[in-house]
């Protein structure tokens, strides 16, 4: 039985965006397409469906941590400022985006709050090991396709 441990990030950060685009409850909100991820950003991000990324990326990063709170996620999620000709100082993420994003899941019924942070429900960690399951199996049949050849 294969886990979120299991597969590359990357891979199921993809997949469950896809999936949650088709979830009632998570929906960018009108400003998102305005916004930069955090104070350390020159620009709002290029890809369309980003929301649905960082979303996926927050629901994978309370499996893996939680129970969590908005503080340590926005130092996951901050980057170094340019201050010109100064040294470049480390800046937090946007504690908005984490937020609106971490509210939408818990609509979903992915994400609970607790006394220590948020950490995921039951219907979220089955949601991601179902997803972590099809991802580990498409894998398989890559490497028993290539090893053919």
């Amino acid at each position: 039985m294969a886990t979120v441990y299991d597969v590359p990030p990357n891979e199921l950060i993809e997949e469950v965006a896809e999936k949650l685009e088709d979830v009632e409850e998570v929906e960018p909100p009108e400003w998102a397409d305005f916004v930069k991820t955090g104070v350390s950003k020159e620009r709002p991000p290029s890809q369309d469906n980003w929301w649905y990324i960082r979303s996926a990326a927050l629901l994978r990063k309370v499996y893996l941590k939680g129970p969590i709170g908005v503080g340590k996620l926005r130092k996951y999620y901050g980057g170094r400022s340019n201050r010109g000709s100064s040294p470049e100082h480390f800046r937090k993420g946007s504690g908005s985006i984490i937020r609106n994003s971490l509210q939408q899941l818990e609509d979903a019924g992915f994400v609970q709050k607790s006394t220590d942070g948020r950490q995921v429900t039951n219907e979220g960690r089955s949601f991601l090991d179902k997803t972590a399951r099809e991802i580990k199996s498409s894998l398989e049949e890559e490497k028993e396709v290539l090893k053919k050849y």
